[in-house]
C-alpha cells in the first residue's frame, strides 16, 4: 500500500495577461488535473498558495474555484490548501469549517495555535504529516521596531520565517516523529530562478530564506510563489510552478505537477508534464518580415495563442508605428492574437525619452527598474541604495494594502 500526493502551487485564479482572461486556461488545467488524480490513484492534492490572483476575487473567480472542489468529491482525494501572498487570509478561511466536513483543509493565514497546521492522513498501513503553512506576513513574524533601518529590518524578517520553520519542526518532532513529514511553505527561496510574473515579497525578495531554514525533519517541502518548476537546493526542496504560463518570460517553461508515491518512510517524486493549452510566443524582425510571419503562422493549440511583436527598423517612420499599432489593435489571426508590442530603431529622431534606452518600452520595465534609471541620471546623488529600499517599501506598502486582513 502507498499514499500519493500531488503538490502544484499558483493557481491564480482570475489571472488576465492584458486584455486575455485565463479562465478558459484554468478550466482546461482542472479538467487535466482531475484526469490526473484518476488515473494516478491521488490520494492527497496539495495547493501551496496563490489560489487566487487578486486579494479580493471576482465572483466569476470564486465560481471557477468551488467548482473545481465539487468536481473533486466523488474523487475521495484529500485537498490541504494555503494562502499565498496574493490571497486574503479572510477570503481563504471564509468556508473553513465547512470545507473541513469534505476532507478539504484550507490554511488562508497562521493559526493561533501551531498544531492546527497539522494533518495527518492514512492509507492502510501508511501514514503521513503535513504542515500546511501559508505566506508568513511580516505582522506574523515580527514586531516592528520604532527608527529600525532597512537592513535590520530585513534581518527581522528572515529571523522570523527560520523561527518559525523551527517551532513547526518541534511541532513535529513533539508529535508525529518518525512519520514522513512534508512541509507546506509560500516563499522566495535563495536561488530560484524567478519570472516576470510574481509579485515581489517581503520587500523586493531581499529577505529571501535559504534551504537549510526548512531543516532536516521534512522529508519533502512542497514550495509556492515562484512560476517556474525548479528544485532549490536539495531534490526534495521544490516549487512545483503555476499550472500555466502566466507572463511572456514563461513561454518557454514546462509546466508541470510534482507526484510524491510515500511507501515505508521513502518518498518517490515523478514530474507530471501539464499539456500547453496555448502557446505564448515573442515575433522578431521588420515590419515586413512580423507581417509575413504573422499571416503565415499555424496554431494547433485548444485556445488562442497569444504573441508579443518586436518591430526592429533602420529609421524611425510614422507608418512603422502605425504598422505597430495595426497589429496590436487587430483581431486574432490563423489562431494568434497580438497582446503587447514595442518597436525599436536603430537611429531615432530627438524627443525620445531620456529614460529609457534606444528601442526600449516602458511597458518592458518594472516600477523599481524605472526608478533605478532615473536614479542612474543623477550624479549628485548619494546613498542610492537606500533611496531604492526605501521606494521598495513605499511599494510594498501599497501591495499590502489591497489584501484584506
Amino acid at each position: 500500500m502507498s499514499i500519493k500526493i500531488l503538490h502544484t502551487a499558483d493557481w491564480h485564479i482570475g489571472k488576465q495577461l492584458l486584455k486575455i482572461d485565463f479562465a478558459k486556461d484554468m478550466d482546461l488545467f482542472f479538467d487535466w488535473l482531475i484526469e490526473c488524480i484518476q488515473e494516478n490513484d491521488i490520494n492527497v492534492l496539495l495547493m501551496s498558495g496563490d489560489l487566487f490572483d487578486q486579494a479580493n476575487p471576482s465572483q466569476a473567480a470564486m465560481a471557477q474555484y468551488y467548482g473545481f472542489l465539487k468536481r473533486l468529491l466523488p474523487l475521495k482525494c484529500k485537498v490541504i490548501l494555503t494562502g499565498g501572498n496574493h490571497d486574503s487570509p479572510h477570503v481563504i478561511n471564509a468556508p473553513k469549517d465547512l470545507l473541513e466536513i469534505l476532507e478539504i483543509k484550507v490554511v488562508g493565514g497562521i493559526p493561533e495555535n501551531i498544531a492546527d497546521l497539522f494533518v495527518e492522513i492514512a492509507v492502510g498501513n501508511e501514514k503521513v504529516v503535513v504542515a500546511a503553512v501559508p505566506f508568513l506576513r511580516d505582522k506574523d513574524i515580527r514586531n516592528a521596531v520604532p527608527g529600525e533601518s532597512y537592513s535590520d529590518k530585513i534581518e527581522l524578517i528572515k529571523d522570523g520565517i527560520a523561527t518559525y520553520f523551527a517551532n513547526v519542526n518541534q511541532h513535529y518532532k513533539a508529535n508525529y516523529d518518525n512519520t514522513p513529514f512534508i512541509v507546506m511553505a509560500h516563499l522566495f527561496a535563495q536561488g530560484a530562478s524567478v519570472s516576470d510574473s510574481e509579485r515581489e515579497i517581503q520587500i523586493g525578495n531581499q529577505a529571501g530564506v535559504a534551504s537549510a531554514v526548512f531543516g532536516e525533519e521534512p522529508h519533502y517541502v512542497a514550495l509556492g510563489h515562484i512560476h517556474r518548476p525548479q528544485m532549490v537546493g536539495k531534490p526534495n526542496i521544490r516549487y512545483s510552478g503555476s499550472p500555466i504560463a502566466l507572463s511572456f518570460s514563461e513561454k518557454k517553461d514546462i509546466k508541470e505537477v510534482v507526484m510524491l508515491t510515500l511507501e515505508g518512510s521513502n518518498f518517490t517524486v515523478n514530474l507530471l508534464p501539464i499539456p500547453k493549452f496555448r502557446k505564448l510566443l515573442t515575433i522578431k524582425g521588420t515590419v515586413k518580415d512580423v507581417t509575413k510571419k504573422i499571416a503565415d503562422y499555424e496554431s494547433d493549440s485548444i485556445l488562442t495563442d497569444l504573441a508579443e511583436v518586436i518591430i526592429e527598423e533602420d529609421n524611425e517612420n510614422i507608418s512603422h508605428i502605425k504598422a505597430l499599432e495595426d497589429l496590436l489593435t487587430s483581431e486574432p489571426e490563423n489562431g494568434l492574437q497580438i497582446l503587447k508590442g514595442s518597436i525599436k530603431f536603430k537611429t531615432e529622431v530627438s524627443g525620445t525619452s531620456k529614460l529609457l534606452s534606444k528601442g526600449e518600452d516602458i511597458k518592458d520595465f518594472s516600477a523599481v527598474q524605472l526608478f533605478e534609471k532615473r536614479l542612474e541620471q543623477d550624479d549628485s546623488l548619494e546613498n542610492t541604495d537606500e533611496l531604492i529600499n526605501a521606494f521598495r517599501e513605499i511599494l510594498e506598502g501599497l501591495q499590502t494594502s489591497e489584501i484584506t486582513d
